[in-house]
């Protein structure tokens, strides 16, 4: 067996029998410790040395036990296998001093019988011994009076049967005793009440079992309350039985019961029904349940019968027990006249939280008035309106008048004006509103409502100011949940976007879905209102028909005098797209594409403007013609693709901004790629001031939301923004039930050894850098290393650019081209199409001969450097049913504003920095007019800072529509450690 090591603490034990004892009958005083789990410990206060009656190795000599009971000492004559560190009291020194004791362990049943013989009075024995004898000689005696019954247990997959104490009040009152009387050589082992219990349980079936010694019979149910047999007929009814019998048995006495009673103001208004916290009182009654009847009080009448007396001992006995077990009992006030208690409102929880359990612990119930709700303080804006703008109010947009005010919730209780007065100068956490109490956190309370006083409407005040309060330099102290309008503000907050219906002209040749509809309807109810509008639905919901449908209601709906034309800004990419759908959807729009090298200019292009009713041209054309599109009398601006303008301060964003016009729309599926700047930026086209400068946007929600995660600022931030972003997805079937699925994986490969060998140069030369360099140094160096190895993992060559060959010597020199080739013979076996995407146009003039070389079949490349008609033809190609089966594009050119539904297979050779890119160009192909489930592949080295970074953005995934930080910007914020550990290579990146 192998040792244990138990520790004892042998101070303040000397005196009272209870612990070392005198040191006579050679200085040996044989003591006794109950451990939970490993049973009886014995030792003597020896030091271990022969002169002290032990060998050094725990082996009895022979001498030292001559004075124990002869029982004794032949169980300290064993070859003593556990070890006690006991610390000692000083003897003669300023400090105690630990010494290690050679112990005997003895198990339940072996210890039961030996502290049954231990003698209550023995000079060489401890009071901590004795203690532990008298405890089995009480068991002993609850045994022979019957009060002790059997449970039944399943241990081993077989019944058992085991005694314990019946556990009623007498019983309870002796445990009490023990505990108060319990060594403190035996309270250094834990909990005593815990150690108390454990001792009491472990002892009491060896016990029972010796009183009532072998059985007359050999009936299975005896053998088994005798010996220690299973008993083999037990079964789950069998114990429920026992536990009924138990049960009934326990009923003969009565037991305390403490029940909680609300503070009677029932006397005041219904609805001011809030007590003062600070001062109102809740009652504890001590009541007893006699058996099978209600809780009853005690009875402190003068000459009370018996039964009475009986009682109210067994009440204050009981009660001692509970403020024994919860201290902040014994401080509260008692009621006149009774037992009962007077607690304060700010101890009443406390007593609900800790004190319940407490209380429990020692046999006493408690009776709760109900189960209190947590509630949240919460605050709400009210913005009041009136039904509909009036004719008379020259202001628009932002500007037209409402008037505001705060507004404090508990729970989902909003509070009057009187209420806040009521409490305001509460800070209890237990307050009652309407008649119910609900927990609360006060300190929150009180400062929400000093916050709404300190924060009043002056009267009326444009809509900018009002939900400008959500982004004010002192943030509500409480979460802002909600912002409640009446009139024409409730509408544009309306969650449902259900505004009045718009009529869609005969002239519009589409059959709009439900959720377009909607949008059209939500467009022109902002249009009417002057408020800028940001279309947010996922690539491939139409946004281009929404707006094609609406300027045509429009159209129909104005006199030619009245009509003005829209400006529409998109890549290049996609202008060609909106003169298509214009032309097929809306034919008898006027439109005008003002793009290319041989575009009007001057006063013709004035002239085409007036006679257009769409004019469509791309950002590089806005920023360089903006003063002539600005001397236009535009009806609206609509940034196609919006998160162009991301920067506000690129020359494109400036320009947006600069060209006036009524009414204002951003189309984008990513408000959000990387930061929340980018945001503000598109929102302060729509709606100019509505957020802030950048600076004061940085201060109170950018830092606060993607540094700190503070969820408060992202509350107020959506609240704010809310009513002027329309967002569907199509992974929503409330939005679109008949798109197919899209499925996304995580492909890994290894390395060949020519990358691996390459990868490791390239962190070698970087860390290197990153030691020697600072600041914007080191950001540069971050910056190229990232790209160099993303190369090496797509390719040697594409590192190198050396001009060499995919393969060499007929195998592969790259374990990424590998696998896209194993991918794509997949694909084109099963008859399908894929659309491939690189972020780097070197790899794909390297790769599209070869895959069209390796397969037999057109790879078309679509990079920055085709032109706008070769780009179109390529599209239309690959979407033909005889077209080719695979378009190689970078996520630049083909990532934004094309349908390629002719694929249902997607492959990213490599990973961008942010999901939002690279979930935009998966979009071209899952979107509407898909017809099969998409399959999307993310390609990634394994044991590379490709593999580390998907994790990250994987784990960021949830936070995508708010940052995750620029680009590639955020990796060089990262410290040297941090970086090491991202580039390294591990070592089972390198195949076979």
């Amino acid at each position: 067996m192998p040792a244990a090591t138990d520790r004892l603490v042998g101070r303040g034990v000397a005196g009272a029998g209870a612990g070392v004892g005198p040191r006579c009958f050679h200085g040996l005083v044989l003591h006794g410790l109950w451990t939970p789990g490993s049973g009886l410990l014995l030792w003597q206060d020896v030091s271990g040395s022969p002169e002290n009656g032990t060998d050094g190795d725990g082996t009895d000599g022979g001498e030292g036990h001559e004075d124990l009971p002869p029982f004794l000492a032949r169980v300290m004559a064993r070859r003593l296998r556990h070890t006690a560190s006991v610390t000692m009291p000083p003897d003669g020194g300023a400090a105690d001093r630990v010494e290690s004791m050679p112990a005997a362990a003895l198990a339940p049943m072996e210890a039961a019988d030996l502290l049954r013989r231990v003698p209550l009075v023995h000079p060489a024995l401890s009071g901590d011994l004795r203690y532990l004898a008298a405890v089995t000689r009480g068991l002993e005696r609850w045994t022979r009076a019957g009060r002790v019954v059997p449970h039944q247990v399943r241990l081993e997959n077989r019944w058992w049967l085991r005694w314990r104490l019946l556990g009623d009040e007498h019983q309870r009152g002796w445990r009490a005793e023990l505990l108060s009387a319990m060594p403190p050589v035996q309270r250094a082992e834990g909990d005593p009440a815990a150690v108390l219990d454990d001792l009491i349980g472990e002892l009491t079936d060896p016990v029972v079992r010796h009183v009532l010694g072998r059985p007359d019979a050999a009936h299975p149910l005896l053998v088994a309350l005798v010996e220690e047999e299973p008993y083999d007929d037990g079964s789950t009814r069998s114990e429920q039985a026992l536990d009924r019998w138990r049960e009934s048995l326990q009923g003969e006495d009565a037991a305390l019961v403490l029940r909680l009673v609300e503070p009677d103001d029932l006397d005041q208004d219904a609805d001011l029904d809030i007590g003062d916290g600070a001062s109102a009182l809740w009652r504890l009654e001590v009541l007893v349940r006699p058996d099978g009847e209600a809780p009853q009080p005690v009875s402190l009448r003068p000459g009370a019968g018996v039964a009475d007396a009986t009682r109210f001992r067994s009440a204050v006995r009981a009660l001692a027990e509970a403020v024994g077990a919860y201290p902040p009992l014994a401080s509260v006030v008692t009621a006149p006249g009774s037992l009962d208690l007077l607690l304060p409102t700010e101890k009443v929880l406390d007593f609900v939280v800790s004190g319940v359990h407490a209380v429990q612990s020692v046999g006493v119930d408690v009776l709760l008035p109900r189960e209190w709700a947590r509630v949240d303080t919460s605050m709400r804006l009210a913005v009041d309106a009136p039904p509909s703008p009036t004719t008379k109010d020259s202001a628009v947009g932002l500007d037209r008048l409402v008037e505001y005010d705060w507004q404090v919730a508990v729970g989902d209780m909003v509070l009057t004006p009187q209420e806040m007065s009521r409490l305001a100068s509460s800070k209890a956490d237990l307050v009652r509103v309407r008649g119910k109490w609900v927990h609360a956190d006060g300190a929150v309370l009180a400062r929400a409502i000093d916050y709404v006083e300190r924060h009043r409407a002056p009267g009326s005040v444009p809509l900018a100011s009002a939900l400008g309060q959500l982004a004010a330099a002192e943030p509500p102290p409480a979460p802002v949940t909600d912002v409640a309008a009446t009139g024409w503000v409730a509408a544009l907050l309306d969650g449902d976007r259900r505004p009045e219906p718009v009529v869609v002209p005969p002239s519009v040749r589409a059959t709009l879905r439900p959720y377009q509809e909607r949008g059209v309807q939500w467009l022109a109810f902002m249009s009417s209102l002057g408020l800028g509008a940001i279309l947010a639905d996922d690539m491939g919901l139409g946004k281009t028909v929404q707006i094609l449908v609406l300027l045509a209601s429009e159209r129909e709906a104005t006199p030619p005098e009245g009509r003005r034309p829209t400006l529409v800004v998109a890549p290049m990419s996609v202008v060609g797209n909106w003169a298509r759908e214009a032309a097929t959807f809306v034919p008898d729009l006027a439109v005008h594409v003002h793009h290319g090298a041989g575009r009007v200019t001057g006063d013709d292009l004035q002239a085409v403007i007036a006679a257009s009713d769409l004019v469509v041209t791309t950002y590089a054309l806005l920023a360089r013609d903006v003063a002539a599109l600005s001397a236009a009398r535009w009806r609206r601006v609509v940034l196609d693709e919006a998160q162009h303008v991301k920067n506000s301060g690129t020359a494109q964003a400036r320009a947006a901004r600069a060209v006036p016009a009524e009414h204002r729309i951003a189309l984008t599926g990513t408000p959000v790629e990387n930061r929340l700047e980018e945001l503000r930026s598109i929102v302060d086209f729509c709606n100019p001031g509505l957020l802030g400068g950048a600076a004061v946007f940085r201060a109170r929600f950018a830092v606060p939301i993607e540094r700190e995660g503070d969820q408060h600022a992202l509350a107020r931030l959506r609240s704010l923004t809310a009513p002027f972003v329309l967002r569907r997805v199509k992974t929503d079937k409330a939005v679109i039930a008949d798109l197919p699925d899209k499925f996304e994986m995580t492909v890994r490969t290894n390395l060949t050894a020519e990358q691996a060998s390459l990868y490791q140069a390239v962190v070698d030369e970087t860390m290197r850098q990153i030691d020697e360099a600072e600041g914007m140094e080191r950001k540069g160096a971050v910056l190229a290393a990232l790209t160099r190895l993303k190369q090496v993992c797509n390719h040697p060559a594409h590192f190198l650019a050396d001009g060499s060959t995919v393969l060499r010597r007929g195998r592969h020199r790259s374990g990424k081209v590998a696998l896209v080739e194993d991918i794509l013979d997949s694909v084109l076996g099963d008859g399908e199409k894929a659309l491939v995407f690189t972020q780097f146009a070197a790899f794909g003039r390297m790769v599209a001969p070869y895959l069209a070389e390796r397969f037999d079949v057109e790879v078309p490349f679509l990079h920055g450097g085709v032109s706008k008609r070769g780009r179109d033809e390529m599209v239309a190609r690959f979407q033909s049913s005889d077209g080719p089966p695979i378009l190689l594009a970078t996520v630049k050119a083909g990532g934004t504003g094309l349908t390629l539904t002719a694929a249902n297979h997607v492959v990213h050779l490599d990973r961008w920095w942010n999901p939002a890119v690279e979930n935009q160009a998966t979009d071209r192909a899952f979107r509407i007019g898909q017809r099969r489930d998409v399959q999307v592949r993310k390609l990634v080295c394994v044991g590379t800072l490709e593999e580390r970074i998907d994790e990250i953005l994987t784990d960021k995934a949830g936070l995508a529509d708010l940052a995750v930080g620029s680009g590639e910007n955020w990796l060089t914020e990262m410290s040297t450690g941090e970086l090491r550990t991202l580039l390294s290579l591990s070592d089972e990146a390198v195949g076979e």
